[in-house]
């Protein structure tokens, strides 16, 4: 029973860090008037990096981040990974590689903060979304309220495990 109730909010919790990624997209693409308002929006024509990239950078790597305004591939890259990250984890499948991804872009925007947390001495929130995504792939998270079981048993990720 008690496992149960640790796999349902191991599958709850990979809900939520998959629709915070889906949001993201989502909003950022049309502008829903949360973090992108709709003149601000992709499909406005707007890159949904450049805000970020311009005024909202520091520390160290603040030049490296700021060159990377206006080059369309970053846009690109970004949407792509916020979009793919937030549909694997909602389903649960492929996990591992939308783990891997969401760890890296997670690591990037924490650096893109200067290496200082803004709301705490010690810990930002990226760290901590880094650390949940580990323990999520671990635990093969997928399994539990989406549709990890299906996809782990399909002959394509029997015959390349990391792809589950």
């Amino acid at each position: 029973m008690e496992q149960n109730k640790t796999q349902y909010v191991l599958g709850l919790l990979r809900l939520i860090m998959g629709w915070i990624f889906l949001w993201a997209f989502i909003d950022k693409l049309f502008g829903l008037g949360f973090a992108t308002t709709p003149d601000k929006a992709w499909l406005a024509g707007v890159s949904p990096t450049a805000g970020f990239l311009q005024f909202g950078v520091h520390g160290p790597f603040a030049g490296f981040y700021q060159s990377l305004v206006g080059i369309p591939l970053v846009d690109w890259l970004f949407m792509l990974g916020l979009l793919f990250i937030g549909l694997a984890f909602v389903s649960g499948i492929f996990m591992r590689l939308a783990g891997f991804f969401g760890v890296v872009m997670l690591f990037l925007m924490y650096t893109a903060n200067g290496l200082s947390p803004t709301n705490n001495p010690f810990i930002d929130d990226h760290i901590v979304y880094i650390f949940v995504m580990i323990i999520l792939v671990l635990t093969n998270s997928g399994q539990y309220l989406g549709l990890g079981n299906w996809w782990a048993n399909t002959s394509f990720v029997q015959k390349y495990k990391f792809f589950k």
